[in-house]
């Protein structure tokens, strides 16, 4: 299942060589590689896998309405990506580590966050919302890339502990433009470390076409640092279940590292402060509009009468509620005193915290002098 380098001819001809389960209509495909990956999941299962994309998705919209109404600082739409967060997610072991990027709602929400857990950092009231050893999912990372060399790392420890664990790392395509993914991949490949290496290609790193980082598909890259790759259809959460699977597996089994190239499609802003319309056309939208990774299987489903109103409506019901509790916690939230932001910087007491804590109480009297004065 390792991906061949073959440069496409347009952008739309860029797809033809994705590996791909369940088309655009709906329309269930056989692939001998892929399909032993997937043969547990019946139509309940896949009923489970579009109920959790559903609330994804209606996470995401309450996220960028409680942004937009200036209860977040910021938002980092997931619109579009739900198959491949769902997939993988589902695909991976409980005590698999996971390093994800700030896009992913949904691996997070798969893992277990809670409302609070999704929306309080990025109200800016806690450094981190959750336990990261009990939901085995590190911080999402702001630094472009950074993840990659935690996920290795920890791979690495991985091996010393002579474990079966699996670390992931969750990164977008612009990310592979960093160097820290390079690097990262040049140790997962050097040592074998137990590391899958998940790249939501998404299309733009925020107003940049992936075609101007990369003139060959980015799947293409990992060969040359050793490691396997697939290019797979990352809005056919069975294909991306799949590709998993198999990904899982074979470091698992300590054959090292692998890189899973997921194509999909933001179609919403890079972040709540961005303005796509500024940088692509609106028929871009719509074409990609018609790969909905919802639609699709809800396509699927419905073949299969699996799909009706009924289940719509109790889905319905559960995003409704997980989104009420996300607008409950920040609307109830209580700011902290700006010097706690200081606080559980270290584990110990330090003492440039301290210093920087001095320097910061300062800086705020400041503000209550000026008041004064101006009474």
């Amino acid at each position: 299942m390792t991906y061949t380098l073959t440069p496409p001819t347009s952008r739309d001809a860029d797809l033809d060589d994705l590996a791909v389960l369940l088309t655009p209509s709906g329309e269930r495909r056989s692939d001998p590689q892929m399909d032993r990956w997937v043969t547990d999941l019946d139509a309940e299962a896949l009923r489970g896998m579009y109920r959790d994309m559903a609330l994804v998705r209606r996470i995401d919209a309450e996220g960028v309405a409680l942004q937009r109404q200036g209860h977040l600082g910021l938002w980092a739409p997931a619109h579009g990506q739900e198959a491949v967060q769902v997939g993988t997610a589902r695909a991976a072991r409980l005590d698999d580590f996971l390093f994800p990027s700030y896009r992913e709602v949904g691996v997070l929400t798969m893992r277990g966050a809670r409302p609070a857990d999704l929306v309080l950092g990025w109200r800016g009231e806690m450094h981190g919302t959750f336990d990261p050893q009990k939901l085995h999912m590190a911080t999402p990372q702001i630094i472009i890339g950074a993840q990659t060399l935690h996920a290795v790392g920890y791979a690495m420890g991985i091996q010393r502990d002579e474990t079966d664990q699996v670390a992931v790392a969750y990164f977008g395509d612009g990310a592979t433009s960093q160097g820290d993914v390079n690097e990262a991949m040049i140790f997962a490949s050097s040592f074998a470390a137990p590391v899958v290496f998940v790249c939501s290609n998404n299309q733009w790193a925020i107003s940049e076409p992936v075609t101007v980082q990369s003139r060959f598909p980015l799947a293409g890259r990992a060969p040359g640092f050793g490691i396997p790759s697939l290019r797979l259809d990352g809005n056919d959460v069975l294909a991306c279940t799949a590709a998993m699977r198999w990904a899982l597996d074979h470091a698992r089994r300590g054959r090292g590292p692998v890189f899973l190239e997921a194509v999909t499609y933001r179609m919403g802003p890079h972040t709540t402060s961005d303005d796509p319309t500024r940088y692509r056309q609106a028929a871009e939208l719509e074409r990609w509009r018609a790969r909905d990774p919802l639609t699709r299987l809800e396509a699927y489903l419905r073949s299969e009468d699996a799909f009706d109103d009924a289940f719509v409506a109790e889905i319905a019901v559960a995003g409704d509620d997980f989104a009420a509790e996300m607008r409950s916690v920040v609307l109830t939230a209580t700011s902290r005193p700006p010097l706690e932001v200081l606080d559980h910087v270290y584990a110990e007491p330090h003492s440039g915290i301290e210093r920087e804590r001095r320097r910061f109480a300062a800086y705020l009297d400041g503000f209550a002098a000026v008041e004064e004065a101006g009474q």
